[in-house]
């Protein structure tokens, strides 16, 4: 008898976005119900102060409520959220899991090599034949995974050969280095000397022969919007996109020269996340050039899918 397909909702708390994704999950398949994406910086000021502000938790708690509403009347039958980077590193995350739980969403905080292997399956689903190298730029670290795909509802767990959660990421970045608006060219070139020196760990293993690159979240769904002049954002355009090294670099110089105030004008940008891309899309820039690959596909697939996923099979 075949299972039945369950709908269950996955919440990614992260250093700059909070997101949602409702979906109905069987053998095999995925569905997307809903999905919300909202830009909450938890991790605002945490390079300095290496605790969460009340204002960022707040921030967050209240998006919750509003999520757990949605989950409601969608039928949900299972909630996983799981908080990332920011949370991991803040002094006071126990102060901001008691805070959450307002919500009445239960909140666990995932370690770096747990958020890689969650990001790995959601990513390769449904791209089993190929050695693949993940990018997860997030707010507060980079995810890097080397490895094959596999379908974790069809009974294939992905096999994951490399990974490295590395302390780099937008907001983490431009806290560290940007003090200017646009950043001086003094400061790109510190902040690039540090991502290059930290990435280069992951890419030490020689025997790494990837297929090809996917990157997944904001930075790089962020670009192929930007890419595809977005005025509207259209994930069913943005997922499996590519963008090429060129690209990328020519992004970077544009957006590095812009104030902040400019970059909220970019067509396919957020306005939220202008205070941060620069240091995003030099994350990337720099994991182009360390792979020396020509290009990398943009993904929808992430952590979200590689949370129902897993959660999914392990139910079996």
């Amino acid at each position: 008898m075949a299972q039945e397909t369950v709908r269950m909702a996955a919440i990614d708390i992260g250093t700059v976005t909070t997101r949602l994704l409702i979906a109905d999950v069987g053998p095999g398949v995925l569905t997307e119900v809903a999905r919300s994406t909202d830009i909450t910086h938890l991790g605002e000021g945490l390079a300095e102060s290496q605790s969460l502000s009340d204002e960022a938790i707040t921030r967050v708690a209240d998006l919750l409520g509003v999520y757990r509403a949605k989950i409601q009347e969608a039928g949900v039958r299972q909630v996983i959220a799981v908080a990332t980077s920011a949370a991991r590193d803040a002094l006071n995350s126990a102060t901001f899991i008691s805070a959450v739980t307002t919500s009445r969403v239960p909140v666990s905080i995932i370690s770096g090599e747990r958020e890689a292997y969650l990001s790995f399956a959601g990513a390769t689903w449904q791209l089993e034949d190929s050695r693949i190298l993940l990018s997860d730029i997030g707010g507060g670290s980079t995810e890097l995974v080397y490895g094959r795909g596999g379908s974790r509802s069809g009974g294939t767990e992905p096999d994951v050969e490399r990974s490295m959660s590395i302390d780099v990421g937008s907001r983490r970045i431009t806290e560290m280095f940007f003090h200017s608006d646009p950043p001086t060219s003094d400061e790109l070139r510190a902040a690039r000397a540090m991502i290059r020196g930290e990435l280069a760990r992951f890419f030490e293993d020689a025997s790494m022969r990837p297929d090809m690159l996917v990157s997944v979240a904001g930075t790089a769904t962020s670009l192929a919007s930007v890419k595809l002049q977005m005025a509207q954002y259209d994930p069913t355009r943005v997922h499996g996109s590519t963008l090429t090294p060129e690209e990328i670099s020519t992004m970077l110089a544009r957006l590095s020269a812009m104030s902040v105030e400019s970059r909220k004008g970019v067509v396919g940008l957020h306005p939220g996340r202008a205070p941060v891309i620069v240091a995003g899309v030099m994350v990337l820039d720099c994991i182009m050039e360390l792979s020396g690959l020509d290009s990398t596909m943009v993904s929808e697939h992430d952590i979200l899918y590689g949370i129902l996923l897993d959660v999914y099979a392990t139910k079996k």
